[in-house]
């Protein structure tokens, strides 16, 4: 895996930086659409993969997605720091594509082993709530770099609702995230069907 070198703050700020959001369901075509994204930005793309080996079909999913990327992209596996990662790698000559935060929300739910009730209230790590409280300031933090980041995530809360309470926390947790960095991105689109749907500040 190549390495990355440090970040480097934008001469004099860039308003030029973009902050993009890309969320839909499975096999909607938002990680396609999203490399897209990354290609036409003419930058160095640093590729930050949330996803674990966990089992042999995702080790297979993981290899065949890293096959497609182009050679002369940067890939950064990290499951749990993802702010901390984009704080470093932060670049004005640079665009960050972190695929995906639903797998990352998965990762910090499940960090140290934890096992939840399937009824009853749901108390999540103190990591969770950390992590997540840096990757908002990462992504605020941004606009004074100069650098772009487009940003994968599933849109899971669209379906029935789930059984157990874990299952039904971190579908909610899952939307309140994708609000939050919306919120804080410059532009948001939906894909669906491989098509995109621009939310938020016009087509990219």
């Amino acid at each position: 895996m190549r390495q990355a070198s440090a970040r480097k703050p934008a001469p004099n700020g860039n308003s030029s930086m973009t902050r993009t959001l890309v969320f839909g369901g499975a096999r909607s075509g938002k990680s396609a659409y999203a490399e897209q994204l990354a290609r036409s930005s003419g930058k160095e793309v640093i590729y930050i993969a949330t996803a674990q080996a966990g089992d042999g079909e995702m080790a297979t999913r993981i290899i065949h997605h890293r096959l497609q990327r182009p050679a002369e992209w940067i890939t950064l596996e990290e499951p749990l720091c993802l702010g901390e990662v984009i704080l470093q790698q932060a670049h004005p000559k640079r665009l960050l594509l972190v695929d995906c935060l639903t797998l990352w929300l998965t990762n910090l739910l499940f960090s140290n082993g934890e096992t939840y009730p399937e009824v009853g209230d749901i108390v999540l790590p103190e990591r969770f709530h950390s992590e997540r409280a840096l990757l908002l300031y990462a992504l605020a933090d941004l606009e004074d770099t100069g650098c772009d980041i487009v940003l994968v995530s599933n849109e899971v809360g669209m379906g029935i609702v789930p059984y157990g309470a874990i299952s039904r926390c971190f579908t909610d947790e899952a939307g309140r995230l994708n609000q939050a960095v919306a919120a804080i991105c410059d532009k948001a689109v939906l894909v669906a069907a491989g098509l995109p749907l621009h939310l938020k500040g016009g087509p990219c």
